[in-house]
């Protein structure tokens, strides 16, 4: 509920624009005077681990405040980030990966990057309940060797485990863990031994801080220090994300001395008044505010089938308290017209999907479609074992394409007897599903949400851990496909569609359609004509 309010405040507050106070005037007026970047993604956190931040796609924010230690690139690759760290893979039945912080890594607030920085990622995605946390990779880690301060450390794998270790410590996944402890009332070192404790008592109040701390409705510069090439300077009374370079950042200072996010929902009018709207990711087809006809218009418009998969994640409680009715929910829905709903909304043709275990564009896809490809049809006598059930489905913020999706989910469930209901209004992130949560002593419980499923976008090489995308793998690869399908904890439906207005005055924009989007690389954004920067 805290979640949700906290998403539907500040997409309020942007909804109601410049000039809803005197003191709103002021601050807009400020933060018009900079280069914007408006992205399509509410902007209420920059902790992406969080239930909160996984669902909001916080990394289009957080991925240059937070970098990981890969970076993802526009063509699928995984650059190292040496700028923060280096890594040596120690082979072996349990896999040791080697992690070396750079010694001129440091925070905004000159305060070295250290090991509990990653030690408290892991434990936040191990204990998910506590937490608040989706942290799915950390699952089979076995054990952080970290001492207190040190540069130096190793995460161990479980057996035959972390084939998918480089996407780990991922953008906005690695806070600052001095800042938090400090936060709590206590140091870096106490923190560091509660942390290797095992004791969910002890870790309540990191966990509280942890969960809401980095929300940016309640902005605390002193927690919400970063360790990558730009900070927050300020967050406005629209929601608007204001940053500025980290100088304290050991790699290449940004190309822009200022730049300004502003959320969904935010209204682009008084941007392209200013002339300070360069980059957008907009929903739905080509933007009415877009004249392509005026020849002093330097904006241009791409579109993409983006590399993300939009997919249902379903509760399992309530009315999906088993496989076999997260199965029944699945036969209903009709990948195909879903996907079509999607394409017609948004302008761009995006194929159905009824692939888990990779990004939907891999190459080795071909050789689980006899997997999958019988997922993409309705199966009526199966999902009748559903009937009379009800389904609410949420999603983040006003969504035309999502909500058409669901209508199509919801018209092809019909033909079952299952009715579903689009519940985005009241609630919309993981944090609000129906599901069994553990207490701190290992007590389940049943948390009822407003909400049996959400539909986000997903990248599938983030969320499933046990496998890698190669030819060597090829039949784990096909026994977990089959093991995600029997489970169906997650149901793909349709590749995202994505589009970007781009400012061509813009240096080294480079299109991306993963999580962090076409900010990736934001601090390499250059002005090439005569603006503030």
């Amino acid at each position: 509920m805290m979640a949700l309010a906290a998403v539907g405040s500040l997409l309020a507050i942007a909804a109601c624009g410049a000039g809803s106070s005197e003191d709103s005037s002021e601050g807009n007026a400020q933060s018009t005077d900079h280069f914007a970047y408006l992205v399509d993604a509410p902007l209420v956190t920059t902790n992406t681990g969080s239930n909160t931040g996984s669902s909001t796609n916080a990394e289009v924010l957080a991925g240059r405040l937070y970098p990981g230690v890969f970076v993802p690139g526009p063509s699928g690759q995984l650059i190292p980030n040496t700028d923060l760290v280096r890594t040596q893979v120690l082979p072996g039945t349990n896999r040791q990966v080697i992690y070396t912080l750079s010694e001129d890594a440091r925070y905004s607030d000159d305060v070295p990057v250290t090991c509990t920085d990653f030690l408290l990622n892991v434990v936040a995605g191990q204990n998910e309940d506590l937490f608040g946390s989706h942290i799915p990779l950390t699952d089979q880690i076995l054990q952080v060797s970290c001492e207190p301060d040190q540069k130096r450390f190793t995460v161990t794998f479980d057996e035959d485990g972390g084939d998918r270790w480089q996407y780990l410590f991922g953008p906005g996944m690695v806070l600052p863990a001095h800042s938090i402890a400090q936060k709590a009332g206590m140091t870096t070192a106490e923190l560091n031994q509660v942390l290797h404790n095992d004791d969910p008592a002890a870790l309540e109040e990191i966990a509280e801080i942890w969960r809401t701390g980095f929300d940016l409705e309640s902005f605390d510069p002193q927690l919400q220090v970063s360790s990558g090439p730009f900070a927050i300077d300020s967050v406005g009374d629209a929601g608007e994300v204001h940053l500025v370079p980290n100088e304290y950042y050991f790699g290449d200072a940004p190309g822009l001395k200022n730049l300004v996010l502003w959320p969904q929902g935010s209204d682009p009018e008084p941007l392209l008044d200013a002339g300070v709207l360069h980059i957008a990711d907009v929903q739905g087809t080509q933007p009415a505010w877009l004249d392509r006809d005026d020849p002093t218009n330097d904006l241009v418009t791409e579109t993409r089938v983006g590399d993300l998969t939009d997919s249902l994640i379903l509760g399992d409680a309530g009315v999906f308290a088993t496989a076999q009715a997260r199965q029944a929910f699945a036969a209903c829905i009709d990948q195909t017209a879903v996907a079509e709903a999607s394409s017609t909304a948004s302008g761009v043709e995006a194929p159905a999907v009824a692939l888990n275990t990779l990004a939907h564009n891999d190459p080795l896809s071909t050789q689980l479609k006899d997997l999958t490809d019988p997922h993409l049809g309705v199966d009526l006598e199966l999902a009748q074992s559903l009937t009379g059930s009800t389904v609410r489905i949420g999603y983040v913020g006003t969504d035309p394409r999502k909500a058409a999706m669901v209508a199509e989910i919801t018209e092809s469930c019909a033909s079952a007897g299952i009715t579903v209901v689009d519940a985005s209004a009241e609630a919309g992130t993981r944090a609000d599903l129906t599901r069994v949560t553990s207490g701190l002593w290992g007590e389940t419980s049943v948390y009822e949400g407003q909400l049996d499923a959400v539909l986000q976008a997903i990248d599938p090489m983030t969320e499933v851990g046990q496998l890698t995308a190669s030819a060597v793998k090829l039949e784990q690869l096909r026994a977990v496909e089959l093991q995600m399908w029997e489970q169906s904890q997650t149901i793909p439906l349709a590749a995202q569609p994505r589009r970007f207005v781009i400012d061509r005055t813009v240096g080294n924009v480079v299109v991306y359609t993963g999580l962090a989007g076409i900010g990736w690389n934001m601090d390499r954004w250059q002005v090439n004509k005569d603006d503030d920067a």
